[in-house]
Order: C-alpha cells, then structure tokens, then sequence
C-alpha cells in the first residue's frame, strides 16, 4: 500500500517516520520545505503539492493544524481530491470540528473517495513512540481496511462512530483536559499558599479522588519540575477549546464552564504562553499569588 503524509509539524513528523519504518512506500509534502527533506532523506518520496501526491499514493494522511488549512488541502484547486481516484481514501488525523469534517467527507463521496476523521490523544511523545490513542469515525469496513496503518501511528484505536463522531469524541477529551489542568493549577496554587508541599500535594492527590490525568502526568512531568517544553502547546488547547464552545453553539447547548476555562487558556496566550505546554497555565496563578509549585528549587 502507498501512503501519503501531509502535515510534517511536531505531531506529523515523527508519524510519517514511523510509516517508513514499515518499509512501506510514504509520500510526503509540507508547506517547510526542510521537514520535507529530513524525511526524504530518511527514505521517503514527495510531491509538490497535495494533489501530487494523492496522484501516486492510494490513501492520505492528513495532520493539519486547523480546519481551513485541512478544507484547502482536501478540497483546494491542487488539493487531494483533485488527485485522488475512486477508492482512494482521505485519514484526517486533525483536529477539526465535525462540521467540517462532514463537510469533507461529503465532497469525498461525490469523487467515490473515502473519508476517515482519526483524531489522536498522546501529544508529540505518543506520535514519536507510536502508542497514540486515536478515534475512528467513518463506514466501519474502511476503518477496519486502513487499521493497519492506524496500528502503525497508535495503540489503541476506537472506531467510534460516522465521520465526524472521532473529531467530536476528541473535543470532549480536550475540553476535559482544559478544564482539569486549570483546575489542578489552581487547586496546587492554592495548596502551596496554605503552606504545602507540592510533591506532598501530588503524592497524595495522585491517588485520591480528586486525581486526573493532568495531575497524574502534568505536575511531576511538568510542572514540579519547572519544566514546560510543550507535549501539548497551550495555543493548540485554545484552539480544540474553540472548536468545543462553537460545536456547543452549533449544538444548541450553552457551555458554561467551556467558556470560563477557555479564558483561563485565553490569559495564558496572552501573558505570552501559547508555545510553552498546557501546563504552564499554572504560571498564572503563581504570579498572582506570588508563589513557586516546584521541588527543584534553587
């Protein structure tokens, strides 16, 4: 099988290496030329464009950063489609809002071409590593034809509905990181100014009830280490944050706490953050309370 690999960023690279590493044939293309070439030189083919390399491959994979970046790219003049045969299959491993997924695999259709949303959980660790969650939504036999290569970029994978059903599982996931990150930088803040210890805090909050992914693995990997080198960029968050509040709209549903937490994510973009790791919202609330959640101290 010859696979296609358009989005060469942080997330995108390290997958498209793991693809090659199957010895399968991998097609790439990126608007940075030099992550284009890092892979060539590691044994790929490229394409100048989207619509190149649809035109040697069968199927695509897609990690864009938004949905009208993957809109251009699917559907553009020198998009996939405009390459793509029938029976070809477009994997979007984005995160974009189901509406425009639906939308994509809706002009899909009409070309005979078939459409996967595969968002992913993990960050940059699980993309290099390939142990990925990833989030299926699309006719179930085609899911079931390209887990293959969905096995090759994640562990675990969840074929949980119709085309757009993975993108709307992911903006629950992330909406519930959101909020439990913020929640654990305040609830570690405050714990610091009542004159706790933070790895006392973690060590018991870890395995009590108010534990969560963001204080199992953001504090000790993260935060208590004063380290912020992003696994998941605060800028990304904010994004998937958007996606929530506007498919809450598209919904009908007012998001109340949504809306309070992507403020919180709104401030730390603000004060400069955006690049730095979700956790470092934390660093807001230590500078209003003129504390340090660390144990490496000076």
């Amino acid at each position: 099988m010859k696979i296609g690999f358009i989005g060469l960023g942080a997330m995108g690279k390290p997958m498209a290496r793991n693809l090659l590493k199957t010895g399968c044939f991998v097609a790439v293309t990126d608007v940075n030329p030099e992550a284009v070439a890092e892979l060539v030189a590691a044994g790929a083919h490229t394409g100048i464009n989207a619509r190149a390399v649809a035109e040697i491959t069968d199927a695509v994979v897609l990690m864009l950063p938004n949905g009208s970046v993957v809109e251009k790219v699917v559907a553009g003049e020198e998009g996939v489609l405009a390459g793509a045969r029938p029976g070809f299959c477009i994997i979007d491993m984005s995160s974009v809002a189901p509406v425009t997924t639906r939308k994509m695999a809706a002009l899909a259709a009409e070309r005979g071409v078939e459409y996967i949303d595969a968002p992913v959980s993990g960050g940059v660790k699980g993309a290099t590593e390939g142990t990925l969650t990833i989030m299926a939504g699309g006719r179930p036999e085609v899911v079931e034809q390209y887990r293959p290569v969905l096995q090759t970029l994640g562990q675990k994978i969840q074929h949980v509905g119709a085309c757009g059903a993975g993108d709307a599982v992911k903006l629950v996931n992330n909406l519930l990181l959101a909020a439990n990150m913020a929640a654990a930088a305040e609830a570690f803040t405050l714990g610091v100014k009542l004159g706790l210890s933070p790895q006392i805090l973690y060590d018991v909050i870890s395995e009590s009830s108010g534990g969560s992914y963001a204080v199992k693995a953001k504090m000790p990997n993260f935060v208590l280490k004063g380290n912020f080198a992003p696994g998941f960029t605060i800028d990304l968050q904010y994004k998937d944050l958007e996606l929530a509040v506007q498919s809450g709209k598209d919904a009908g549903m007012p998001l109340l706490l949504a809306n309070v937490v992507q403020q919180v994510y709104e401030q730390a973009r603000a004060a400069g953050l955006g690049q730095e790791d979700i956790s470092a919202v934390i660093k807001l609330q230590e500078s209003v309370n003129k504390v340090s959640v660390r144990t490496n101290k000076a």
